[in-house]
């Protein structure tokens, strides 16, 4: 078998996100919405408050990044960073829409953090080290960051099975796709690699985290009033979907859209549509 390369793994990520953050720009309310769940119980398990500072990996659009400094307050700050410049720009527009300046934001690498030793009281990642070729560098150096006593939280997502809104698309493209192999979505750097809650402790634990515990949750991750909304939200808004659809003619594409979204509506493209997601969360302990 072939080891993936993690420079490649990388490069194809940025530009996954990259491609895909105007749709999270146009998307962002709607994400903010229903996402609120998993963004308030990672806050929770970093115990973030009033004048903490706050360090945030992969903020996507901002989220926790933006309810974690509000939750500091103007003595508390924050700092934000993502692997993709044009979801810094996508936060960073939001933040300041939200009338929110005790945030700051860089394009940084996950694993390549750059940041002094032992200055932030809590950090925070939902739903990125999934993503990263090698999370335990992350998630070492999110433990070096951190004070004595400081909490982590990250969000991944569990089993595809319980997760049809993403598992669903991903699996009817891929079986119109025949490009290069597709990477295994379970392998690092796939978007299941963490699926197994003995693994996310593991990393945790292997970090140098203490009192590592993994929670779980369920809520509505996609509502539509249609399969077909559905589809066209997933086609903008998924990175690893857009990578597959890219290299599909547009008549195939199609396709993909209508068998999406009659299995997504029941048996009927125009059917409403109600998919949970099922996050697992990892904490721990500087």
């Amino acid at each position: 078998m072939t080891t993936p390369d993690p420079a490649a793994i990388k490069q194809q990520q940025r530009k996954d996100w990259g491609d895909s953050a105007d749709s999270w720009r146009r998307n962002h309310e709607r994400l903010r919405e229903v996402a609120a769940p998993a963004a308030n119980k990672l806050l929770e398990l970093a115990g973030i408050g009033a004048g903490m500072k706050v360090l945030d990996i992969a903020c996507g659009s901002g989220e926790p990044a933006i309810p974690a400094a509000k939750l500091v307050g103007p003595s508390g700050s924050v700092l934000a960073t993502d692997m993709a410049p044009e979801m810094v720009e996508v936060a960073r527009d939001n933040a300041a829409a939200q009338g929110v300046t005790n945030i700051e934001f860089r394009q940084v690498d996950g694993e390549e953090l750059d940041v002094e030793p032992g200055s932030f009281d809590a950090a925070t990642c939902r739903w990125g080290i999934m993503f990263m070729p090698e999370p335990v560098r992350c998630l070492r150096q999110m433990h070096a960051a951190l004070k004595p006593g400081g909490r982590v939280a990250v969000a991944v997502w569990g089993p595809p099975q319980r997760n049809t809104w993403l598992a669903l698309p991903m699996g009817i493209a891929r079986k119109y796709y025949s490009g290069p192999p597709l990477p295994d979505a379970m392998a690092p750097g796939g978007v299941f690699s963490f699926a197994d809650e003995d693994k996310l402790r593991s990393v945790l634990e292997g970090a140098g985290f203490r009192d590592v515990r993994v929670d779980d949750m369920v809520f509505p991750m996609s509502v539509f009033d249609t399969g077909r909304e559905f589809w066209e939200y997933c086609r903008e808004f998924i990175g690893p979907l857009r990578r597959i659809l890219e290299t599909i003619p547009a008549d195939v594409q199609a396709e993909i859209g209508e068998e999406v979204a009659t299995a997504a509506g029941g048996g009927d493209a125009n059917g409403k549509v109600s998919l949970d997601g099922y996050p697992l969360f990892g904490s721990g302990v500087k």
